[in-house]
């Protein structure tokens, strides 16, 4: 298994190149791990910048593969989730940089 995503039990939760039964579930955890024992306003710039960053890797996969789905059967739905993707990273902007003004960091 040296191609798998390990938990931190160390655990398999996935095989290389697929997606965890429940990946919100994983994610859930993952998020809340990131943010145990942070002060409010430090979990809330690191969650602002997790969303940030996830919002501009959604918008960027959606993107290649509406791309390379042009006039296929699939290009449709990518491109809606490549506009979803746009549309979250537009969002995410200005609670990050409302939350690095609580942490005094530079936006």
């Amino acid at each position: 298994m040296a191609d798998a995503a390990v938990d931190a039990e160390g655990g398999a939760l996935t095989q290389a190149g697929e997606a965890p039964a429940d990946a919100q579930a994983v994610v859930d955890r993952a998020i809340r791990d990131l943010l145990q024992g942070l002060d409010p306003a430090q979990a809330t710039y690191l969650a602002a910048v997790l969303t940030a960053r996830a919002s501009a890797e959604l918008h960027r996969l959606a993107k290649a593969q509406a791309t390379a789905a042009k006039g296929g059967p699939d290009w449709g739905t990518w491109a809606a989730l490549q506009n979803a993707g746009r549309r979250l990273v537009l969002d995410a902007a200005p609670a990050r940089e409302n939350a690095a003004r609580l942490v005094g960091r530079p936006r």
